[in-house]
């Protein structure tokens, strides 16, 4: 219910509470009356004890009224009359004896008692329909129509102020939405030339690349009213309803023309049809269908232009994908470092911001952030200069705020015990001690002991020179053996295992098992890819797949598994070799970490070209305070990103 429901809700109950109390007062201060039977009544009428009589239809009450005082209070059932004088006409002759009466008759009016059950019986019924009405309407979603459920739910939206000036990192798709902004401006200047405003815009992307931010620029930089709905609004459970809203979203639209029409997820109810699954009538199919014949079917929609955002383009109808509907897809990339550091200054618009930062720095330790991550980072920065009641968010505040959107809030009350203090200790230098000897490993520019929200005790981050695209071969089984540095090191120092790197053996086998199956990087079995990286959608799959989603042999998935086993095997004993080559670098290492807790990129590489434990130590003490000051300063002059490497024990 509503704020304006539950009033009048309320209202209701207390009205009942009143009438109630009211009856039950009324009750309370009324007389009791001892019944008699008619004989006896009449006895006491002659015999004085009653001198006063009120005749409600067959209700007969008298009472005894001393000098105005009502006392001793009878009741009968009598003779119905309609006047007084017939009344006593009829107690004369009651006996055959004449009797002295000395009593006052008083006769109900006829119509008063009938008055009052009307009025009772009138407010029970609009108290009882009011009840019924407030559950009706909370039962059907507060809109209080039934019948409305066929109406569409899309959010209209006018005089939009997003503008593509509020989107950055994304100029090529600027440079194409801007056509669809002239279309809707100035609909006539192409319809001269032969051209046709386009049906549908399709915006491809990962989630929190800004598709839907997007869509409000187009519609905020044309001036045109916005209807925004997502595709999981259409269907209910009642057959037929998703049709209809798609039916009352076009109506509504074509008053309103030229407008956009926005459907958010639109894969919710645009996926592949003709699976098999859910029959011929499934819900999601007939609206999908209504979908199609809106946009380019028997309808003419001119002023109309229909934008969608989805991840899954992979799975949407072929229908819904050609020609005619939707005419252009626009992929919406993750940013690049020039687009991260133009989104960091958007969202820092209305942050206090220190004069010493500088976005463009951050922007290359982001690789990999979307436009939605970046205004979380600067959000969860904002939060940490509050909590140390500071007036202007600093690089602390932003660098801590990345390792906390990486790998979650550090937990630095949890008790660790010094078991697993060592034990932590030793796999991440197992990570960063291989990071440096791996020619192909990215740069390690943290290493850290301290327990993560992230459920990770510790972990080792890596920042890569540049925003690169690809990876090599190298690259991977580098990234392999990495990986395998904490397990290597529990093997050979503490001749032990434990589950901390479980989270790295996902990781490995994930890598090897796609370097076998997607981008042949296997002699024996050849340039074959035997998997796709698309998400699994089974209904494509029986459909197209014959109903099987792996197109090879048992006998050819037994060789990918020994292929996948051999790489992961073969940069274990790898990784081994390295490690015990280099145990004292390991062991320095695993000592400053159990003493500091975290070291970052100039303790490593001093740690790597030999340095002893005692070199490493006074080297941080003599730094002090001073690395807090500007945490970003060692790292200003080269590119790249954070690459965690979350490991220890949970």
């Amino acid at each position: 219910m509503n704020k304006k429901t539950k009033t009048i809700f309320w209202i209701v109950i207390a009205v009942v509470v009143v009438v109630v109390l009211a009856i039950l007062f009324q009750q309370l201060i009324s007389p009791r009356y001892t019944e008699l039977s008619l004989t006896e009544f009449i006895a006491y009428v002659e015999d004085g004890r009653i001198n006063y009589i009120y005749v409600n239809g067959y209700n007969w009450q008298g009472q005894l009224i001393t000098n105005g005082v009502a006392s001793g209070y009878y009741s009968t059932v009598g003779p119905s009359f309609y006047d007084a004088g017939g009344l006593r006409e009829w107690l004369q002759v009651w006996n055959s004896e004449p009797m002295n009466l000395g009593v006052t008759v008083t006769l109900a009016d006829p119509n008063a008692g009938s008055m009052w059950s009307s009025v009772f019986t009138l407010v029970a019924i609009i108290l009882v329909a009011v009840v019924f009405w407030l559950l009706m309407r909370s039962a059907t979603g507060g809109g209080g129509k039934v019948m409305s459920i066929g109406k569409t739910k899309a959010h209209v939206q006018n005089n939009l102020k997003v503008r593509f000036a509020d989107v950055a990192g994304a100029e090529e798709e600027k440079e194409e939405l801007k056509e669809v902004v002239e279309f809707l401006k100035t609909p006539k200047k192409f319809s001269d030339l032969g051209a046709k405003i386009p049906r549908g815009v399709l915006l491809v992307g990962p989630p929190g690349t800004g598709k839907t931010l997007f869509a409000k620029a187009v519609a905020g930089e044309a001036g045109v009213p916005f209807f925004a709905v997502s595709g999981s609004d259409f269907v209910e459970m009642y057959v037929g309803v998703g049709a209809s809203r798609v039916r009352d979203l076009f109506d509504m639209a074509k008053k309103n023309q030229p407008c956009i029409i926005f459907i958010d997820e639109i894969d919710a109810v645009g996926r592949h049809r003709g699976a098999g699954l859910g029959g011929g009538h499934d819900e999601r199919e007939q609206t999908l269908n209504q979908i199609l014949v809106q946009m380019d079917g028997f309808e003419t929609n001119e002023g109309i232009i229909v934008m969608a955002a989805t991840n899954r383009a992979d799975i949407l109808d072929p229908a819904l994908l050609r020609p005619g509907r939707f005419d252009r897809q626009i992929h919406v990339n993750l940013p690049d470092v020039k687009g991260r550091e133009q989104i960091l200054k958007v969202h820092a618009r209305n942050k206090p911001i220190a004069p010493d930062v500088n976005f463009k720095t951050v922007a290359r330790m982001t690789v990999g952030f979307s436009g939605a991550d970046l205004a979380n980072l600067l959000n969860e920065a904002a939060i940490l200069t509050a909590r140390a009641d500071k007036k202007l968010i600093g690089n602390l505040e932003l660098y801590e705020a990345i390792d906390k959107v990486l790998m979650g809030l550090k937990k630095k009350s949890h008790v660790v015990t010094e078991a697993d203090k060592r034990i932590c200790s030793y796999h991440e230098s197992g990570h960063a001690v291989l990071a440096g000897l791996c020619k192909h490993c990215d740069p390690v520019h943290e290493v850290t002991i301290i327990p993560r929200g992230s459920g990770a005790g510790g972990f080792t981050m890596t920042r890569p020179d540049e925003d690169g695209e690809f990876m090599s071969y190298n690259q991977m089984v580098d990234r392999i053996c990495m990986s395998l540095g904490g397990r290597v090191a529990e093997e050979i120092v503490l001749k032990d295992v434990t589950y901390g790197a479980s989270a790295d053996l996902q990781s490995v086998s994930s890598l090897a098992r796609k370097m076998v199956t997607q981008f042949g990087m296997s002699e024996k079995l050849g340039l074959v890819a035997y998997e796709n990286n698309q998400p699994v959608f089974m209904g494509m799959d029986y459909e197209l797949g014959g109903g099987s989603r792996n197109s090879y042999s048992q006998k050819t998935a037994a060789e990918i598994d020994d292929e996948v086993r051999r790489i992961v095997s073969e940069q274990h004993q790898r990784a081994t070799r390295l490690l015990t080559e280099n145990r004292s670098i390991l062991d320095n290492m695993s000592r400053v970490l159990v003493e500091k807790e975290t070291i970052y990129t100039e303790e490593v590489e001093m740690l790597m070209k030999g340095a002893s434990y005692t070199e490493v130590i006074e080297f941080m003490d003599r730094e002090g305070d001073k690395r807090k000051e500007n945490p970003f300063e060692r790292f200003s002059g080269a590119p790249g990103g954070l690459t965690p490497q979350p490991g220890g024990a949970s």
